[in-house]
């Protein structure tokens, strides 16, 4: 087969097009269906329980981890330059703009997107969206609206969670194992964290990034094909869209916040 006749490149480019003309409708719709989700919170609150709380584990062993890291490794390069006192502030700067945003949505893609994948997908694949549209029940505003909404709620919360126990895992690495003073730790630290430019930013991010990770775990289930197959493939196209989602963001949100 020729793959390269206009024919098939034209089919191929309006199946992509046509395929982000749906997403596009589907994200419309999930925004306009806030008031919906805050009037039925319930629902919001199980997922927010749901996505948050069994996610919780997970970020804050990463975040322990990843401070202990951060402590030692940013110890030995302080102290080159005789600013070991600095690394209170530079734990915490590195958390809250960058790694706590970042991998707190990396690993919530994994671990909470990849199960909204599986579990919209196999709804679908049990005819369950169907039945309930026979039902003349809106399958998008009482399954996919507040998981979504719940996914924009409990990322922010995770980042925060991680970002706090990265910071008291640097803390125990450079202040109780290598012996930096833990006034200057924590001193230096508040003189050099600014509330807006710094904690706000980071929740601006990883509220984007809740809201990029949780659409396309739910985008990806509700389009997946229902069968076992499919779902398995529905499910690896979020962990690597989300993921790439993820760090394009970033990127393009750094160079925003911080650069210009």
């Amino acid at each position: 087969m020729n793959w390269l006749h206009p024919a098939r490149i034209g089919l191929a480019v309006r199946s992509k097009l046509a395929d982000m003309g749906y997403g596009a409708r589907l994200f419309g719709r999930l925004l306009a269906l806030l008031p919906e989700a805050l009037r039925r919170f319930r629902l919001t609150g199980d997922q927010i329980h749901f996505l948050g709380n069994y996610s919780l584990a997970i970020i804050g062993v990463s975040g322990l981890f990843v401070g202990f890291v951060l402590g030692l490794q940013g110890y030995y390069i302080l102290q080159r330059y005789g600013s070991a006192e600095a690394l209170g502030m530079m734990v915490t700067l590195s958390l809250l703009r960058e790694l706590g945003p970042v991998v707190t949505a990396l690993l919530f893609a994994g671990r909470a997107g990849t199960a909204l994948t599986a579990e919209i997908g196999l709804m679908k694949a049990g005819e369950q969206l169907s039945a309930m549209e026979m039902m003349a029940v809106d399958p998008i505003k009482r399954i996919l609206a507040p998981r979504f909404w719940a996914g924009v709620v409990a990322m922010p919360l995770l980042a925060a969670v991680f970002s706090a126990v990265g910071v008291l895992g640097g803390w125990i690495v450079g202040v109780l194992l290598i012996g930096v003073d833990a006034g200057a730790f924590w001193g230096q630290m508040q003189s050099g964290v600014d509330w807006w430019n710094d904690l706000g930013n980071g929740v601006i991010k990883s509220t984007v990034f809740g809201v990029a990770v949780t659409f396309v775990a739910l985008l990806q289930g509700y389009v997946a094909k229902p069968t076992p197959e499919g779902v398995s493939r529905a499910t690896t196209r979020t962990v690597v869209m989300a993921s790439l989602a993820v760090l394009g963001l970033d990127f393009l949100m750094t160079a925003s916040m911080f650069s210009i």
